[in-house]
């Protein structure tokens, strides 16, 4: 078991009424797979409704390390993502950091 060098982590959040989303999902979940040393997150996905949404988030959290914390991403995600799962997708990345602090 030692051979694998990374941790998976899911954070979740609930969705806004009206979004598209929401008609698939009640909740907005984030993963991520982190490296187990530096906390960099190598990998990500969430479930936004577009590709495009998932895929913006994608960027900001990749190469991120959580050993630093997430105001740099909340900030990221507050300044960029202009939709009405702003708030969810902030609460989702707080809860994955609180699985990452554990």
């Amino acid at each position: 078991m030692s051979g694998i060098k990374t941790y998976f982590l899911a954070g979740h959040a609930r969705l806004p009424q009206g979004m598209a989303a929401q008609s698939v999902f009640d909740s907005l979940t984030i993963t991520v797979e982190i490296d187990k040393k530096y906390g960099v997150i190598i990998q990500s996905s969430c479930t936004l409704a577009t590709d495009h949404g998932r895929e913006y988030i994608q960027q900001i959290l990749k190469g991120h390390s959580l050993q630093d914390g997430i105001d740099e991403i909340v900030e990221m995600i507050r300044a960029g993502y202009r939709g009405k799962a702003v708030n969810a997708l902030i609460a989702s990345v707080k809860d994955l950091y609180s699985q990452y602090s554990q």
